[in-house]
């Protein structure tokens, strides 16, 4: 079985309250003993400027950010469908932002 891999954005079901939206895998792979689960940042058009949001501007997704407070772990079984991929540069946003919420070492 083929899962969702790390850069990929999907369209995921986030649950009733937080709907379907896209989503950036930031997890591993998944191998298979483990678990078959995603951690996710979702993407949001409602942006707020802070230092937790990661901008990556592409041709799949409306103007917007992936949002590190959102951060999400689900079964793979929610992920609807790939969008597209995000490049080197823009997933390292995404990692600086991860890093910056959960107050972990930056890579420079």
């Amino acid at each position: 079985m083929s899962y969702p891999v790390r850069g990929e954005v999907w369209l995921v079901d986030l649950g009733m309250a937080a709907k379907v939206r896209p989503c950036v895998v930031i997890s591993s792979r998944i191998g298979e003993s483990d678990r078959a689960l995603l951690t996710l940042v979702p993407h949001t058009t409602s942006t707020r400027d802070t230092v937790f949001e990661a901008n990556a501007h592409t041709h799949f997704l409306k103007p917007g950010a992936f949002d590190a407070q959102g951060l999400v772990t689900v079964p793979v079984s929610r992920a609807i469908r790939p969008l597209g991929r995000l490049n080197n540069e823009q997933m390292r946003g995404v990692e600086t932002a991860v890093c910056r919420w959960l107050e972990l070492p930056c890579r420079s």
